[in-house]
């Protein structure tokens, strides 16, 4: 089984911030914080606000066909999403542009 990739650009290679290393690659910086804790790091973080999206309970069925649905998973996979959250960045893509 392989592992989600991410959906945005992280940024590799990082820079090191104090007592933080450099990092090349998702790999690498997943390796550091499996065997450090954020909490011996507090003087290097920053806090920084979270915006969670609320009640995505409204569905739209959007019906597509077989090739179309196909192409949407492998495109969503590659960014490390569902199609439906894919479908969903999209749509409000493409309704902050047309604003």
């Amino acid at each position: 089984m392989t592992s989600p990739k991410p959906s945005v650009d992280l940024g590799y290679p990082t820079e090191a911030h104090g007592r933080i290393p450099a990092f090349h690659n998702i790999e690498e910086e997943a390796a550091f914080w499996d065997t450090h804790s954020i909490t011996d790091f507090i003087e290097e973080s920053t806090p920084v606000k979270v915006t969670v999206s609320k009640n995505l309970s409204d569905p739209l069925t959007v019906r597509l066909d077989p090739e179309d649905r196909a192409e949407l998973a492998r495109r969503a996979q590659s960014k490390g999403v569902g199609p439906s959250t894919l479908v969903r960045m999209w749509v409000k893509e493409h309704l902050k542009q047309e604003a």
